[in-house]
């Protein structure tokens, strides 16, 4: 009598698990579908209108054209150089940006003071972010990595502070005079009160910033430097080489999807459903 139940609840309990298991696996493959489903048919669509209209390659190449530019590039090396100064170039800034970005922001968003005097200056500064100072950012540190990723950094700064300022306002004020009376200095309230509350704005803005940044990045390339996605656009403007211009596009937005949809999306996500602010905090006043 005893062992019947037990073994019939393991097969619920195991039932039971595998039946979340399965959905979940059956949800990421059909997200996976909606996510592709809509480049395949960019891609025939493509295919299609350079069939019938017969335009000449120069103008706009065929599927099969950007193809063998694509594997042109990899087997002589240049897209394997083009893609790691990239992707060099945005790591340093976006940690330059998050380094800077996020103390910045929460001292915004803890002081009333700062906050007024500088959201204005926030504000303008989000109008001008990235390519707007390219010129200048040439003029300061050359051509080069170092105006890259200053361009990078620009981009992704003022939208990730400012998100990070609206995440410490979001925070309910009876959580912090909580911490405060329960002794939470300056540093123990930013690490335990004021930054995992501020979180989810702060992968958000991080999200937002990384696009500026991406794109920010491939126009700086195109001025200020002799390797890159963008370098690699202009180098091919200059001899004529539509297929290569293409191919470096579908580089650019396929790598920049892949980023946002395996890495960014999913930070985003678990970010808000497992460090939702009032637990998080929450907890961090207990402690």
């Amino acid at each position: 009598m005893t062992h019947g139940p037990t073994r019939g609840s393991g097969r619920t309990a195991r039932s039971g698990t595998a039946a979340p298991r399965r959905g979940r696996t059956g949800d990421r493959a059909a997200g996976f579908l909606w996510f592709v489903l809509p480049l395949v048919a960019l891609v025939g669509a493509w295919a299609a209108a350079v069939a019938v209209t017969g335009v000449p390659k120069r103008v706009f190449p065929q599927v099969t054209d950007v193809a063998e530019a694509l594997w042109s590039m990899a087997v002589s090396g240049e897209l394997v150089r083009h893609l790691s100064a990239s992707l060099y170039r945005v790591l340093v800034g976006a940690v330059i940006a998050i380094v800077t970005a996020i103390p910045f922001g929460i001292a915004l968003g803890a002081s009333r003071i700062l906050s007024a005097f500088f959201t204005p200056l926030l504000r303008f500064s989000v109008a001008l972010a990235g390519i707007a100072w390219i010129p200048v950012a040439t003029l300061w540190l050359g051509y080069g990595d170092g105006a890259v990723i200053f361009i990078v950094w620009n981009a992704m700064f003022f939208a990730l502070a400012y998100n990070t300022m609206l995440g410490v306002r979001s925070i309910p004020g009876e959580l912090l005079r909580s911490a405060r009376s329960l002794g939470a200095g300056p540093w123990r309230l930013f690490w335990e009160v004021l930054l995992p509350g501020a979180l989810p704005s702060v992968v958000s803005g991080l999200r937002i910033g990384l696009g500026y940044g991406w794109r920010g990045l491939v126009a700086a390339e195109i001025i200020a430097t002799s390797a890159g996605l963008g370098y690699a656009l202009f180098l091919a403007q200059t001899s004529f080489s539509t297929d290569v211009i293409i191919a470096s596009m579908v580089i650019i937005g396929v790598l920049w999807l892949l980023m946002d949809r395996l890495l960014l999306a999913p930070l985003e996500r678990n970010t808000v459903e497992r460090w939702g602010m009032t637990g998080v905090v929450a907890d961090a006043v207990v402690r």
